[in-house]
């Protein structure tokens, strides 16, 4: 049985809701700094890396038991 492979819009995709995770749990401190345009970059974060995992195809569906 082979272990699946990710793409690399995969990664880039979990990646970028790393960062997005970070950005809630410095929400206070970037508001301070920002203002709304924190909550701007945070929705921006996760909305692209949401994007990055919902077009990865990820090659072929597992087979059916």
């Amino acid at each position: 049985m082979q272990a699946p492979k990710y793409s690399p819009r995969f990664w880039l995709g979990n990646g970028i809701l790393a960062l997005a995770m970070a950005a809630i749990f410095f929400m206070g401190t970037l508001w301070a700094h920002l203002g709304q345009w924190a909550l701007l970059l945070w929705m921006a974060l996760a909305g692209v890396g949401m994007y990055f995992l919902m077009t990865d195809k990820g090659g072929e569906p597992p087979m059916s038991d």
